[in-house]
């Protein structure tokens, strides 16, 4: 895990300096990695921040960059999220705001777990502003 931390910090470091040139990355299927680790610290994030950790953590189920979908947790119709394995990392590793996603959220425990998700260890640490993280525009 301590590895795939390390890859998160990078990943999510390089994002914000791809978003500063005005370039959009090209992921890969690696980005699995990230995305595991932020399903896996479903609990960490309501821990962290003393909160109760809900009993069920929402089904997720993601396209990954080459087409081919992902799933973790029991399938729920109530509880879910679903989207771009890009935009979930971009959110867990938080930088992205869930709104600034086309993720699809549904259920209390899945909304209330990505407005506040967080993967990385430290303090509690909130989600960056809606519209104040994405690829700056060229000049």
């Amino acid at each position: 895990s301590s590895i795939t931390a390390r890859q998160m910090e990078t990943w999510a470091h390089g994002q914000e300096i791809f978003d500063i040139l005005g370039e959009t990355r090209a992921e890969h299927d690696r980005i699995r990695n990230i995305v595991h680790l932020g399903v896996s610290t479903f609990g960490w994030t309501f821990d962290n921040r003393q909160m109760s950790i809900p009993n069920h953590p929402p089904y997720v189920k993601l396209q990954s960059p080459s087409g081919s979908n992902w799933e973790w947790n029991e399938p729920s119709l109530i509880s879910r999220v679903e989207g771009l394995a890009v935009d979930f990392a971009s959110v867990v590793a938080q930088t992205r705001n869930v709104k600034d996603t086309s993720l699809k959220v549904t259920g209390d425990v899945a909304k209330k777990w990505m407005s506040i998700a967080q993967c990385f260890a430290g303090p509690p640490s909130d989600p960056p502003p809606v519209n104040t993280r994405f690829v700056v525009a060229r000049k």
